[in-house]
């Protein structure tokens, strides 16, 4: 008798328990999308995934910082070329990526050096 009242007390207030929670984090999102911090933290944790340092783009494509536009280009071709033969989205992927950093870059530097 005593351990179906114990078993009833436990379901009882893992029951109450747990709408509290969902409660508190209903208001937690409202008050979030109040404020736009998530809507800023998603778009933070979207351009965060997107940026990829110069130095590991250059390790990627295997080129160094006196690396031609040229000799960066035949490295990213191949490149792209074997992992699109061999299935490797990902490294495909990481590939143009490193290509895309490099390129912006190199944009930059010219500007800089044409505008002095």
């Amino acid at each position: 008798m005593a351990a179906r009242i114990l078993a009833n007390l436990i379901v009882m207030g893992s029951g109450i328990l747990g709408r509290a929670l969902l409660q508190a984090y209903r208001q937690a999102l409202a008050n979030a999308s109040k404020s736009g911090v998530a809507q800023e933290t998603i778009q933070n944790i979207r351009q965060a995934s997107k940026i990829m340092a110069e130095p590991e783009a250059r390790q990627i494509l295997g080129v160094t910082e006196h690396s031609s536009w040229e000799e960066i280009l035949k490295k990213y071709n191949n490149l792209f070329e074997q992992n699109s033969k061999n299935g490797s989205f990902y490294l495909q992927s990481k590939v143009h990526r490193a290509k895309e950093c490099l390129e912006a870059s190199y944009q930059r530097n010219s500007q800089g050096t044409t505008g002095a």
